[in-house]
Parts: C-alpha cells; sequence; structure tokens
C-alpha cells in the first residue's frame, strides 16, 4: 500500500490554465524575467546540464510555454526536440522564437496534452517539465503519460517551484508571493488573477520527498530532488525501468 495520498483529479483546472495562459502569452516571458531577476534561466541551464549527461537524441518538452528549454536544448545540439502545450498562444510565441533563431529542423511545437500525451510508447530518451507540472489536472496521470512515452531508461527532470524553509528568506519569500508578484505581474499582464494563482498553486503543491513519491507511484526510480537557490526552485530527477 503506498503511503502517498491516493492520485486525484483537480476537475476543471485545465480549461482555467489554458484560458490564464493564453492571456498572459504576449508577456509571459518579460515577466519570467523581470519577476524572477534572471535567475530563472540559471535554473534552466541546470536542467540541461542533465539533459546533456543522458546524451539524448530525442527529447521531449512537456507543458513547454514559449518553449525556452526546448530551444536551450536545441542550441545545445539535441537533434530532435518536440515540445507540447495546451495552449495555443504560448505555443505560438515559441513558434515565432524557433524562427528567429533558425531552429525549425530541430523543434517541432504542438498542441498537446500532458494527460494524453499524442505518441506511441518508448518514443523519447529523455522528457523535460520546467514550471508546468504544477498545473496538471491530474497529477498522476501526467506523470504516468511521460513514464510511458519515455524508452526503457530513458530520463525525466522536473523543475518547479517550492517554498524555501529557512529564515529569512521563507518570511521574505511569503511576502514577495503575496503582495510584490501580483502586482507587478498584474501590470505588465493585465491579467490580475494569473499572478495571484501562481503563489497559491505553490503553496499547495506536493515538493521535496512528497513529489518524490507521486514519481515512484508513477514508476519511476531512482528519484533524487535538489532544492535551488535557497528552496525557491527545485529540480527532480528520475527513470523509467529498463
Amino acid at each position: 500500500m503506498s503511503d502517498i495520498p491516493p492520485i486525484g483529479i483537480v476537475e476543471g483546472k485545465k480549461p482555467h490554465i489554458e484560458r490564464m495562459f493564453n492571456s498572459i502569452a504576449p508577456r509571459y516571458d518579460l515577466l519570467n524575467r523581470v519577476l524572477s531577476g534572471g535567475v530563472d534561466q540559471q535554473w534552466r541551464r541546470r536542467v540541461m546540464s542533465e539533459v546533456l549527461a543522458h546524451k539524448p537524441t530525442r527529447l521531449l518538452d512537456v507543458a513547454t510555454g514559449t518553449a525556452d528549454l526546448a530551444l536551450m536544448a536545441a542550441k545545445k545540439g539535441v537533434p530532435t526536440v518536440i515540445g507540447v502545450d495546451i495552449s495555443d498562444e504560448m505555443l505560438e510565441v515559441g513558434r515565432k522564437k524557433v524562427v528567429r533563431r533558425e531552429l525549425s529542423e530541430q523543434v517541432d511545437l504542438q498542441n498537446g496534452d500532458a494527460e494524453k500525451l499524442p505518441f506511441s510508447d518508448s518514443q523519447f530518451d529523455v522528457s523535460t517539465v520546467a514550471f508546468g507540472v504544477r498545473n496538471f489536472e491530474d497529477l498522476g496521470e501526467g506523470l504516468r503519460q511521460i513514464q510511458r512515452v519515455l524508452r526503457p531508461g530513458g530520463k525525466l527532470i522536473v523543475l518547479e517551484f517550492s517554498r524555501p524553509r529557512a529564515f529569512p528568506i521563507k518570511q521574505l519569500y511569503a511576502f514577495y508571493g503575496r503582495f510584490i508578484l501580483p502586482t507587478i505581474g498584474r501590470l505588465i499582464s493585465g491579467d490580475s488573477g494569473a499572478y495571484t494563482y501562481l503563489p497559491e498553486s505553490i503553496s499547495v503543491f506536493p515538493e521535496g520527498e512528497e513529489f518524490i513519491g507521486w514519481l515512484n507511484e508513477a514508476g519511476f526510480e531512482r528519484c533524487r530532488a535538489h532544492r535551488l537557490t535557497f528552496g525557491i526552485a527545485s529540480m527532480y530527477v528520475g527513470y523509467r525501468p529498463e
């Protein structure tokens, strides 16, 4: 019997997420840089070091958004990179970036649902999810789908926000998330709800060993977690069994 809670579904979350990200897509990249002070790119580079260590030929970037991580993988030499997301507007921004950087031969962006991935089994060497797993309507099914499309021995790397634990970072982060982040997000994006949702969703998302439990439940093994920048974000790594 598993010690983690039963894998459930947050009914109605998917349409809300799709509408929200369609709304903020034109300002999403700018907001990421402003709200994180650019440290989000450092976190993506940390993910990319894990990607490249596996020497993939085919990479799947789930919840790819505007394709920052997908583009980084292609620039680092991964031959085939497929990104999927449910937000057409985010994908449109990403496609323009792909063309601008002349990476159309390597990067393919598709509308796709993490919980119903449109690929047959054992297609990818590596899968990544950067700041998207928190938005899955059915977390367990999304992780199981990723495990299904990875080849035996394939690697999953998840980058997600987490919660600092140490004084005074914990208190400063809580203040920033409650007051500063929603204000800046609203001013730049024009969406009053998107950047209120962000700290609220972080506060309830499983992190650390709890999220490792979800990975194990979905069939991943040799799972590990790394806290980044005082625990503001965490990187998780797991493998599909050989």
